[in-house]
């Protein structure tokens, strides 16, 4: 299966799922390229991007994992790129 290159937009609304959030991500390390935080302490929020180099079936495993913690809303949105080759 080819790798593909996504980012996921992660929004934190309960804190008490950000260690939970964290050791999902670490577990997931070997296919994060980067990621970005942004503490929006105005409305009490985390704003966070991730952008992975993965099987698609993986990206999907990791979105969904993220997604069924408590207060945490997650979307993912694909390139075109696959194994360093534009389709």
């Amino acid at each position: 299966m080819q790798s593909r290159v996504a980012v996921m937009s992660i929004i934190v609304e309960n804190v008490d799922s950000v260690e939970a959030l964290n050791a999902i991500l670490h577990e997931y390390g070997e296919y994060i390229i980067g990621r970005m935080g942004i503490p929006y302490r105005k409305r009490g929020i985390n704003i966070i991007s991730v952008a992975v180099d993965a099987e698609q079936n993986t990206i999907s495993a990791l979105s969904g994992r993220i997604g069924k913690l408590p207060g945490v809303s997650v979307k993912t949105a694909f390139s075109g790129v696959t194994d360093g080759n534009n389709e």
